[in-house]
């Protein structure tokens, strides 16, 4: 009886920590008409300065291709291969309609940072420990700008969801770590 009481108030605090439950899709059916880089890529490869085993910096991101609506914007990097899938190594919203790129180490006026997969709200550096490995990095074009509770506490999946809503384009990209 104990036993069971424990296991199910477990479950209640994992899932509503979002660690059982999937977010919803960012959208899939929004068309993938962005184009999304990294300057100076060879083959797609990271460069280790964006990486555990470098400085830990986040890469610098250009996109275009954005629809003439659009309010806002996102960027997640994410593994959608980790055994608890989506991983999500940062999620920057309410990135200004004018913006084109987010550079390493900075971040412009009125962003904010949702938490990451690891509970911080900051760039968890990405980590391979056996093997080259997949990362995706997707920029959302939003149909809105966000404001009140989800600006005081961005956690991840309630920022996941609330970005879900209001896609209307997207373009994403591959890279590849060593560790």
């Amino acid at each position: 009886m104990i036993l069971r009481a424990c296991l199910a108030c477990g479950t209640l605090l994992l899932g509503g920590c979002g660690l059982l439950g999937k977010p919803e899709p960012l959208s899939a059916d929004a068309p993938l008409t962005m184009t999304v880089s990294i300057p100076g890529l060879e083959g797609n490869l990271l460069p280790a300065r964006y990486t555990c085993h470098g400085r830990g910096e986040n890469p610098p991101v250009f996109w275009s291709g954005a629809p003439s609506s659009t309010k806002s914007f996102a960027v997640v990097v994410d593994d959608s291969d980790a055994p608890i899938t989506p991983r999500v190594y940062w999620l920057v919203f309410n990135i200004g309609p004018s913006t084109s790129d987010l550079e390493t180490g900075q971040l412009p006026p009125y962003t904010k940072v949702a938490y990451n997969s690891a509970g911080a709200p900051k760039y968890e550096p990405l980590c391979p420990t056996h093997s080259s490995h997949k990362y995706r990095i997707s920029v959302y074009a939003l149909n809105t700008y966000f404001s009140g509770a989800l600006l005081k506490n961005p956690q991840l999946l309630a920022t996941w969801t609330s970005i879900a809503r209001h896609v209307i384009a997207r373009g994403t990209m591959d890279v590849r770590v060593q560790p």
